[in-house]
């Protein structure tokens, strides 16, 4: 009977993660994708409310910026769906 209960202690006390390091990887990677979007994303006004600035419709601000973003998230869903316990 103790070595029954000395099993179940070790194996509550050795608890995993469920993200390793490849998965905060990732997830940093997509998260500076993400920034690097939103960053791209913004000027263009201007400060004159009756002077309009064609600056805000170029390919940076409405093309590429959110293609960014959209990778940026795709990355975090694989990020947070990655099993890097598999061993192949």
């Amino acid at each position: 009977m103790g070595k029954k209960s000395e099993q179940q202690t070790d194996k509550r006390t050795q608890q995993e993660f469920i993200f390793q390091k490849k998965n905060y990887l990732f997830m940093f990677l997509g998260m500076g994708c993400i920034a690097l979007g939103f960053i791209l994303m913004s000027g263009g006004g201007s400060d004159d409310p009756n002077v309009f600035n064609e600056e805000i419709f170029n390919f940076r601000r409405i093309r590429l910026a959110p293609t960014l973003v959209l990778i940026g998230l795709g990355i975090e869903v694989y990020a947070i769906l990655l099993n890097p316990h598999n061993k192949k």
